[in-house]
């Protein structure tokens, strides 16, 4: 564990000074200056360790002293999963209220997904506040990092929860983004026997799980069914428009589609209109598990979704939180579930699918 430990925080110390001393060479900066490439840390490829694991290693979470304000910034709640994970932000203050601790967690987000600017000003807002730590889910990879700086001046722990990426931030919590992509690649290569045309609609290039997820795809079908083409791919920016559009152009322009991943839910929803709209059997598979997504998996418009939990991922955002600021030795990534959904397990709990256990408490 302490090897461990020791590593992360070298990683820190290189990883910062690889963001603030270098340029981008695939997606450019932002407008604060601050690299958006996250060649110095890539949390899927770090020795992380599942929430299970943590458990077993640290114990119990340590006892909350006095009144405690955490913040939590989400990319924008426009989108369900990010009100989902609000939501278990929540679900978690009540456990803690219920433990007797004196903790609430306010949680806010950008006016949109591509408003980088507008997050960073909120971070800073709660940095200028005091809040005694920070649960951050960044828009892109780059724009978050002048407010984590700011809050390790001012000494507040942060945790990088999900999608895009911190790389001076304390913990990176949430899913391995790469495996999003095979186990879509896997559902539909077996559906489709090894064989056919398939397309990608990719979300916000400069987001991390965006990459990932497209990358984990693509070499999913190189090393298992080469048989298997991918005759397009482009970016929709998270949009259920844009989705849609693109969807309509390629049904149009290759008549033998047969499937089509999108990095998100939201896009796939689009893309489901306009697969209704030709008639054609294509299928559809999302990311991220929303609610919307279910129901449309069980009325027979998307065919899957891989379901990475946001309800119980900020449970434990909010646990690794304490654990940091209660001084436990917390391993730089920690890996929270996924599974992939479809007809066959669309009605199961999700505590079920996962393994749910609660927390304990000192």
């Amino acid at each position: 564990m302490k090897k461990r430990i020791l590593a992360a925080l070298l990683t820190v110390v290189m990883t910062t000074a690889l963001v603030t001393g270098c340029t981008s060479t695939e997606t450019g900066t932002t407008d604060n200056g601050t690299t958006t490439e996250d060649a110095a840390f890539n949390p899927d490829e770090e020795d992380g360790i599942e929430i299970g694991e943590l458990r077993s290693e640290l114990g119990a979470i340590p006892a909350v002293e006095g009144s405690v304000k955490l913040g939590a910034v989400a990319k924008a709640f426009e989108n369900e999963y990010w009100r989902t994970l609000k939501e278990g932000y929540g679900v978690f203050q009540e456990k803690l209220q219920a433990q007797g601790y004196d903790v609430t967690i306010d949680v806010t987000s950008a006016q949109g997904e591509g408003d980088e600017q507008g997050q960073l000003s909120v971070v800073k807002d709660m940095i200028n506040k005091k809040y005694n730590a920070l649960m951050l889910s960044p828009i892109s990879d780059g724009n978050l990092v002048p407010g984590v700086e700011d809050a390790k001046k001012a000494g507040i722990p942060v945790v990088n929860v999900n999608d895009g990426l911190i790389a001076n931030a304390d913990v990176f919590v949430g899913p391995k983004a790469i495996q999003n992509g095979e186990l879509a690649a896997e559902w539909i290569a077996e559906k489709l026997g090894g064989k056919g045309q398939v397309a990608i609609v990719i979300g916000m290039p400069k987001a991390f799980a965006a990459r990932q997820r497209t990358a984990g795809f693509e070499q999913y079908m190189e090393a298992n069914a080469k048989d298997i083409e991918i005759v397009a791919k482009q970016n929709a920016d998270w949009d259920r428009s844009k989705a849609k559009d693109l969807a309509d152009t390629w049904i149009k322009q290759y008549p033998d589609l047969k499937a089509i991943f999108c990095n998100n839910d939201t896009m796939a929803l689009g893309v489901v209109e306009a697969v209704n709209a030709s008639g054609k059997d294509i299928l559809v598979v999302g990311v991220d598990g929303i609610g919307e997504a279910y129901d449309s998996i069980r009325s027979g418009g998307m065919d899957a979704t891989i379901d990475s939990f946001p309800l119980y991922k900020a449970q434990i955002a909010g646990e690794v939180t304490l654990r940091l600021m209660g001084g436990q030795e917390v391993p730089r990534v920690i890996w929270t579930p996924q599974a992939l959904i479809d007809s066959t397990n669309v009605d199961q709990a999700a505590e079920e699918i996962i393994g749910w256990e609660e927390a304990t408490f000192e």
